[in-house]
């Protein structure tokens, strides 16, 4: 029989990493989430999300209901762990996502793909947008660097920032080049 095949996703892993420190229930990890600024390489913004992760690690056997207890009136809090097949699980998922690019489907070059339905003018005026916005990110996420700097985290811990500050600068270059290329008359189409 084949090893079982799990889903991953990036809520999947961060919560599995959580759970490699200690048990915990699902308040705790969404707010160890936010503490440590890993909501800006997972989605946490639907609080449910993390719930439903959670019972699709424990349908898959990747974790477990540590304890489960009651507070007076307030709902039960369930406490979960990892199991050793979510160890396991963890570190394949970790060294395939480090070695292979994925085939991702942002929404950007989706849009790109799509130019043709709006005028070339209207293009640039919407890139022009995109370029103060990620002047803007750019600007936050120093300012986030500064902060982190100050708290003398090391380095491996603060590494995904440095990966999306370089993919933020890329696509900053690139915007920048398409507008020159729709200023200039390189780029253009009819409708």
């Amino acid at each position: 029989m084949p090893p079982r095949t799990h889903k991953r996703s990036p809520l999947a892993v961060q919560l599995l990493l959580l759970l490699l420190e200690e048990p915990m229930h699902a308040y705790r990890m969404q707010q160890l989430i936010r503490e440590r600024h890993k909501d800006t390489v997972v989605n946490i913004a639907q609080r449910n999300s993390v719930y439903q992760t959670l019972d699709r690690l424990l349908r898959d056997g990747l974790i477990e209901v540590h304890e489960t207890e009651q507070t007076g009136n307030r709902p039960r809090s369930t406490t979960y762990r990892i199991t050793d097949e979510g160890r396991e699980t963890l570190l394949s998922w970790l060294r395939t996502m480090l070695s292979t690019p994925a085939r991702e489907f942002p929404e950007f070059p989706a849009a790109l793909a799509s130019l043709p339905a709006l005028t070339p003018e209207s293009v640039r005026e919407l890139l022009d947008g995109r370029v103060a916005k990620l002047r803007r990110t750019l600007a936050r996420m120093d300012d986030e660097k500064r902060l982190t700097d100050g708290m003398g985290l090391h380095r491996v811990f603060t590494i995904e920032d440095e990966y999306r500050r370089a993919m933020v600068e890329a696509e900053l270059a690139w915007v920048m080049a398409v507008i020159a290329d729709l200023v200039e008359g390189r780029l253009t189409w009819h409708r």
